[in-house]
């Protein structure tokens, strides 16, 4: 179980510190938003500070382009110290090139898809995934409600991956705190983005160690039902 804080929620001003005070809590990934105004209604950052941050964090930098025509960009934030690129299925039209440029580069991919787009949007480029991200909440602001109707979606992906691409993981996206992350575990997630529920909180490093308990514990519950199914 992977938590990746979201750096749309912490504070701009500071930005350096806040993901120094996170990564000092032991996690592995930050997730970087990137918003083009375009495909969402809202604007973030670009390469240059991805590649500020680069020089001060040995985080793997999961970076999410939530922007229209990403091949455009892709190229500019794996420079910039991007590990793993993650678009938008309904940003492109021509996904599985780029799925093949992101991989050309070097870095991980991983597609995305909305509250409303369904799975089958990924039938034919699943096998070439590291991640699918799945958006509960709809893209575009920090601090979303968590929608709850994605969760039979992470379910249904989640036994379609162990068929077609066990080593692809489910990230989940939206609304991420104590009471969700239990939620989304139990359904099949294994990366958390935690934004507001991490950085709007007056203890960062505390709240990560909260959601990351709260999925483990909900991880472990499932595997001694299934222990005691086997049993009985």
């Amino acid at each position: 179980m992977t938590i990746a804080p979201s750096i749309l929620s912490a504070n701009f001003a500071r930005l350096g510190e806040d993901v120094s005070l996170v990564e000092n809590a032991g996690i592995d990934m930050l997730h970087i938003d990137i918003m083009d105004g375009h495909f969402v209604p809202n604007i973030s950052i670009g390469p240059a500070v991805v590649g500020s941050l680069r020089k001060v964090s040995a985080l793997e930098f999961d970076v999410h382009l939530m922007i229209e025509h990403p091949e455009k960009y892709v190229e500019d934030f794996v420079k910039a110290g991007a590990d793993s690129i993650t678009i938008h299925a309904e940003a492109t039209r021509h996904l599985h090139r780029v799925i093949q440029l992101i991989k050309s580069l070097g870095a991980n991919v991983g597609v995305a898809l909305n509250p409303a787009t369904p799975l089958e949007m990924l039938t034919y480029v699943l096998q070439e995934l590291d991640v699918v991200l799945l958006m509960t909440v709809n893209p575009g602001f920090g601090g979303q409600k968590f929608i709850q109707e994605v969760l039979p979606k992470i379910v249904a992906l989640s036994g379609i991956l162990k068929e077609v691409n066990p080593l692809c993981r489910i990230e989940v996206d939206g609304g991420i705190n104590v009471e969700t992350a239990r939620l989304v575990s139990k359904a099949g997630a294994e990366i958390l983005v935690a934004g507001a529920a991490v950085f709007s909180s007056p203890d960062p490093q505390q709240a990560i160690y909260d959601i990351l308990e709260a999925a483990k514990e909900e991880q472990r519950d499932n595997k001694n039902k299934r222990f005691r199914g086997i049993k009985q």
